[in-house]
């Protein structure tokens, strides 16, 4: 494939500068400055309606900007009127929306129109429909086929036409879970080997973990926190970003003192041990994930365990969720535990039951709290 890797830039493929969209006067999206290096898969995340789709129509020419740059290659483009810029991406969205014809018209629908020469509409079609898995579909008619087979048919078609930017607006949300699990790993192994420059909006956590080598977090229309997909899930930058990567016990607190990069924190009724370089006095706010959660039988004297930090409570509520089961939990601050159902079935959980959660200093995440 050409493309991505037949002309390297230096820098961003894709930066952004002082963008502004309004729609009906309303203030949609402001991007100050935004980077989408060459050859890697950015995922945009957030909760609905942050702006993310915007950003994409933006950016694929669909929708003008009020203000701000695009550059692209180290140069500045104006997308909704530039269509030789237009013509160096492609777009899948949510919906494949395929034409009434045949899974190969579909594919070849936009090399045709760019007056490709019908030996290498064959070659490239070919090429796609085995990389894609769907040989086997080349001449049935697209209103006959699955949802994923649909949306391979939609990827085929955009990758075909070897785009130095793919832009994918939430195309795995309409899937059930296997066939999205399936293609998603069939497109990772395809955008890694072609180094395809890739900008991904999706809300869903678990796609973003997957295929994105760097994640920006959108929120209320405003850019919140880029980087690795570790570090926006390990350490997001304030509470809101916390609360949507998946921290479900956020807990207020002062620094009471620190020494070597261990600190304790009080948070009124108990204090708690994390790992940060914060000084005594600093208001904080601590971030615990489910998962970072253990625990045990006050019988037991609490399982044996190297974390630093153990609190008693009260079963609220358990809520199964596939091999494991979601343990709320009520006591000096209400915690949330995810924990394996064969655990809880070893303890015979039960609401009402006491239980001790204990948590290891390092899987706490301290942020700054403005007062």
């Amino acid at each position: 494939m050409t493309g991505a890797h037949s002309m390297t830039h230096p820098g961003p493929l894709v930066s952004l500068s002082n963008l502004r969209i309004e729609r009906d006067g309303r203030h949609i999206l402001t991007l100050e400055h935004f980077e989408l290096p060459q050859g890697q898969v950015m995922a945009v995340i957030g909760p609905n309606g942050a702006g993310k789709s915007t950003l994409m129509l933006a950016l694929s020419g669909l929708i003008p900007l009020q203000a701000g740059e695009v550059c692209f290659a180290g140069n500045p483009v104006r997308p909704f009127h530039d269509l030789a810029f237009r013509r160096r991406l492609a777009v899948v969205m949510q919906a494949p929306l395929l034409l009434h014809a045949s899974v190969y018209d579909n594919i070849a629908a936009g090399l045709r129109f760019r007056q490709v020469s019908p030996a290498q509409i064959g070659s490239r079609c070919q090429e796609w429909l085995a990389k894609l898995s769907i040989s086997h579909l080349k001449d049935r008619p697209a209103h006959q086929l699955s949802g994923g087979e649909a949306q391979r048919v939609s990827l085929a078609r955009a990758l075909v036409l070897q785009p130095e930017l793919l832009l994918l607006d939430e195309p795995f949300s309409a899937l059930d879970a296997p066939t999205r699990a399936q293609l998603i790993g069939d497109l990772k192994q395809l955008l890694t080997s072609h180094h395809l420059t890739t900008l991904f909006i999706t809300h869903d956590l678990d796609e973003a973990l997957a295929l994105a080598d760097q994640v920006a977090v959108l929120m209320n229309g405003r850019l919140r926190q880029v980087g690795s997909p570790h570090e926006v899930f390990s350490a997001p930058s304030d509470p809101e970003i916390a609360h949507f990567t998946g921290v479900e016990t956020i807990i207020p607190g002062h620094i009471l003192r620190q020494s070597g990069g261990l600190v304790e924190v009080d948070c009124g009724s108990f204090t708690v041990q994390a790992v940060s370089p914060a000084q005594a006095g600093t208001p904080v706010y601590l971030c615990l994930r489910p998962e970072d959660i253990t625990l045990s039988l006050p019988a037991s004297g609490g399982a044996p365990t190297s974390a630093r930090n153990a609190l008693r409570g009260r079963i609220q509520f358990l809520v199964p969720q596939g091999p494991l089961v979601r343990v709320n939990i009520t006591g000096p601050v209400p915690l949330t535990a995810l924990i394996t159902r064969s655990s809880a079935q070893e303890m015979n959980l039960n609401s009402g039951q006491e239980i001790v959660s204990t948590f290891k200093a390092s899987a706490v995440h301290v942020i700054h709290r403005v007062t």
